[in-house]
């Protein structure tokens, strides 16, 4: 399911009195293998979601944006003119620090009233802020009439998020939601950012994207500790090596052994899952371009274990979904996805057994854990840009 944007277009309508003059949408997005390894420069393979964020607008001729935002029922009006953080309306944020971005790059930025409407599902994982942005960056695009480089799109979009947020994060979310292409996903290399497009066309299976509906818990304080207990393995690594790595991205599992002596089990176990994920993403890349999805869905699985053991990350209602998935019939493979402590899983599915593989699952989640799951379908979806205008 994706947002319709004749509805967009509807409620703009009724809002502002006039048809919008452009309409423009970004795509959540699922990582199918490939976690905590961003910020290590390592390897991901996201895909875009069929769900999608929906702007619809018109130019004004004054420096203010007039929003409404129809999931929350807020509406507000903003300043372009000395742009801030909106404390009561924390949801405003995303676009004005895109448009921020825009003006210090020196990009027209059109007041507007506009609509946002969405059906990324909130705060489990599934990159809803990041769908916000590359909407917002679209829709002042289309106002504009200008069109910035992808890459660069996606680094203003981690700009919002790193310096007027003030969140740490990665790139990976802004460039699926900006560069998703149907039927692919999309291989990155976290440090020189590099990517190609790797083709998802599955005749016999599809992907079943699992919420727990259980708030993603990890906290900075643990995303930190696993930030400083991988650079304490790169230190171990550049001391018994005698290499110049800055990350774990520049060590082997045989580096690792050998410098083993010299860090803590913990840390160890941390090194551990970066390198091996890292070798399983450019692994599964093969897997799906060959289309052996009975190998790609052994790598998630072996993804999901090593999350669980050695990153620690996963939690009870994670560790539910994943393994009543892998039980079912049809199910060649399931992990989990995002940051961890909650949030998604993410399986693979012959296609004959979906209906009953997201009924069952659903079914037993709830006896095991008390909570009530979703199951969302998808196939690989585009990326963001202008529905009309």
């Amino acid at each position: 399911m994706a947002v319709d944007a004749s509805r967009c277009a509807q409620i703009f309508s009724e809002r502002f009195g006039s048809a919008p003059a452009v309409i423009a949408r970004a795509p959540g997005r699922v990582n199918l293998i490939g976690e905590h390894t961003d910020y290590n420069h390592g390897f991901v393979l996201p895909m875009a979601i069929e769900r999608d964020t929906m702007i619809a607008g018109r130019p004004l001729n004054e420096p203010v944006l007039r929003l409404w935002a129809e999931n929350l029922g807020a509406a507000g009006e903003f300043s372009l003119n000395a742009i801030a953080r909106q404390p009561d309306a924390p949801w405003a944020d995303y676009l004005l620090g895109v448009a921020l971005e825009l003006q210090r790059l020196g990009r027209p930025v059109s007041g507007a009233e506009a609509v946002i409407l969405g059906d990324v599902p909130l705060g489990c994982g599934l990159s809803s802020s990041a769908a916000l942005e590359m909407a917002a960056l679209a829709f002042f695009e289309a106002l504009g009439g200008f069109r910035l480089d992808d890459a660069e799109a996606a680094r203003l979009g981690q700009r919002v998020e790193n310096g007027f947020l003030g969140l740490s994060s990665g790139i990976m979310d802004q460039f699926i939601s900006r560069c998703g292409r149907a039927d692919h996903a999309l291989f990155l290399d976290c440090r020189s950012l590099e990517r190609r497009l790797v083709p998802v066309v599955m005749e016999q299976a599809v992907f079943v994207i699992a919420n727990t509906n259980c708030p993603r818990g990890l906290t900075g304080s643990k995303y930190n500790e696993r930030v400083a207990e991988c650079g304490e393995a790169v230190r171990v690594l550049r001391e018994k090596t005698g290499r110049e790595g800055t990350h774990l991205r520049d060590f082997t599992a045989s580096d690792l052994d050998a410098a083993r002596g010299g860090m803590s089990e913990v840390v160890y176990r941390r090194a551990r899952h970066v390198i091996t994920e890292n070798d399983r993403t450019r692994e599964a890349c093969e897997a799906l371009s060959a289309g052996d999805l009975v190998r790609f869905g052994i790598l998630m699985n072996e993804s999901d274990r090593s999350l669980r053991e050695d990153y620690e990350v996963t939690n009870r209602e994670l560790d539910a979904m994943t393994s009543i998935a892998r039980s079912l019939p049809g199910c060649l493979g399931s992990r989990m996805t995002g940051a961890g402590f909650g949030g998604c899983t993410v399986s693979l599915v012959l296609r004959d057994d979906a209906d009953r593989f997201c009924a069952e699952l659903s079914r037993r989640y709830q006896e095991a854990t008390g909570r009530a799951g979703e199951t969302y379908v998808t196939r690989a979806a585009d990326g963001a840009g202008a529905v009309s205008g």
